[in-house]
């Protein structure tokens, strides 16, 4: 098992586009939908696979286009170090100042470390000023939740 690094930041309101961060429903509206609803299912079969939005379900990063890996590393900790120095990058931008505790950090690197040595994928978000937000995973791969999912990198 590896783990893939991933990170998004940008406008709130984009992040709050529900729809493009989730896969669309396996089967196609049936025939005699409406126009709106073909529609909306075409734009999120087509945008949801290469959209640079974290998907709802972390395991979906995987899918995403390659050029979206930060990073890939065969042991947790060295993808929780990663993690790490990410989030003392962006600390000093956190809306919450309780966030920028580094103690705090501290301990949410090693619970990282701690989740991707028992198999299960990271994913942490934060709100920074203006407003935007961070998005930040740490997914297994293979994963466990998802193992029909292929390595973005083969």
């Amino acid at each position: 098992m590896h783990h893939h690094g991933y990170l998004w930041t940008g406008p709130k309101q984009r992040y709050d586009n529900e729809a493009l961060r989730r896969p669309p429903h396996p089967e196609p509206p049936p025939p005699g939908s409406s126009p709106e609803l073909i529609r909306r299912y075409r734009e999120v079969a087509t945008e949801f696979p290469t959209t640079d939005l974290p998907p709802l379900e972390t395991a979906y990063w995987l899918i995403k286009p390659k050029s979206l890996v930060r990073g890939t590393w065969e042991e947790p900790k060295e993808a929780a170090a990663w993690l790490g120095k990410r989030l003392a990058e962006y600390a000093p931008r956190f809306a919450s100042h309780t966030q920028r505790d580094t103690t705090y950090l501290a301990t949410l690197v090693n619970s990282s470390a701690e989740h991707l040595e028992s198999g299960t994928d990271v994913s942490l978000g934060f709100y920074l000023e203006r407003p935007a937000y961070l998005s930040l995973a740490l997914v297994c791969c293979p994963n466990r939740a998802r193992p029909e999912l292929p390595c973005p990198l083969r």
